[in-house]
């Protein structure tokens, strides 16, 4: 899908240090050509688990790996699908949709902004661990806003509207969060295509898994309460709580609102952190989500 206008006139090249480029012309981390992109894109984070996705291929055409970024391109039912790793953390998030832009909308031979801009869209599936009673194990999650408590975004001119800033606000005080969070809405197109059936939630990503998560082991932490405090906020003039958190999806919101994608997070529910519950069979949670995925693109 095409979109945007005529951006005629001088278009500065992108430097070498800024956009680098492998020896093929493949982005840097991704070591992708435009070519291996196909129109929806599968997003998981565990490098593993693109395996589990590309095992219901009919068949593979390309595989690439690089660091956590592991990619294989196939067709599903005769549909093309690219589906790619990330290892986890919104770092890593930038990267790969930094890159996955630049194969779309800049000329990697001059380094030139295209005139004309494409709209990528992408699935990232996740699993995630629940922060209330209602969400049950082994269930599936889609993300309607995403709430980021990591910094990423620190780094970029990021535009929230009037109830995302109202949110973030809100949740930084009655919360008593260390920062202000960004909070960022999913793409709607790609949940009514892909979301039918699931909780639609609200998720919370943190930059690590164990004292951004109130997890304690060996460590003592800054904030015990925070699981406490992000289980109990509740917006009541919105109706809006926190149903859930990883660590990636809202590094995905915001990138695709920066660079103008559609991107979708869903979840398998594998643990429920107020119950203290595991699931006794993750995989079997998250086979069946990637199964509801492909069905549905």
């Amino acid at each position: 899908m095409l979109t945007g206008g005529d951006t005629s006139g001088t278009m500065p090249k992108i430097s070498e240090t800024d956009l680098i480029l492998n020896k093929d012309g493949s982005v840097y981390h991704l070591n992708l050509l435009p070519k291996h992109l196909s129109d929806i894109i599968i997003t998981v984070g565990d490098p593993g688990r693109v395996y589990r996705v590309s095992e219901h291929f009919d068949d593979i055409e390309f595989e690439m790996n690089k660091r956590e970024y592991i990619t294989q391109v196939g067709t599903y039912k005769g549909k093309r699908i690219t589906v790619i790793s990330t290892g986890m953390g919104t770092d890593n998030i930038e990267i790969l949709l930094t890159e996955l832009d630049a194969l779309v909308n800049i000329d990697l031979k001059t380094r030139e902004l295209k005139s004309k801009k494409k709209k990528l869209k992408i699935i990232r599936i996740g699993t995630s661990g629940a922060l209330q009673d209602d969400v049950p194990l082994d269930s599936h999650l889609v993300t309607d806003y995403a709430v980021g408590l990591d910094n990423l975004m620190s780094f970029y001119n990021l535009e929230m509207n009037e109830f995302e800033e109202e949110i973030a606000n809100d949740l930084y005080k009655k919360a008593k969060l260390p920062i202000v969070p960004y909070v960022i809405k999913g793409s709607e197109m790609l949940r009514e295509q892909f979301g039918e059936g699931m909780i639609v939630g609200n998720t919370v990503t943190t930059p690590g898994f164990y004292a951004p998560q109130g997890r304690a082991l060996r460590t003592s932490i800054k904030y015990p309460a925070l699981l406490e405090e992000l289980n109990y906020y509740h917006n009541k003039s919105s109706d809006f709580w926190l149903t859930n958190f990883e660590m990636e999806t809202a590094g995905y919101y915001g990138m695709a609102r920066l660079l103008g994608h559609e991107v979708l997070s869903v979840n398998a529910i594998i643990a429920n952190r107020v119950k203290n519950k595991f699931s006794k069979d993750p995989n079997k949670v998250i086979d069946a989500l990637i199964k509801k995925i492909l069905d549905r693109i």
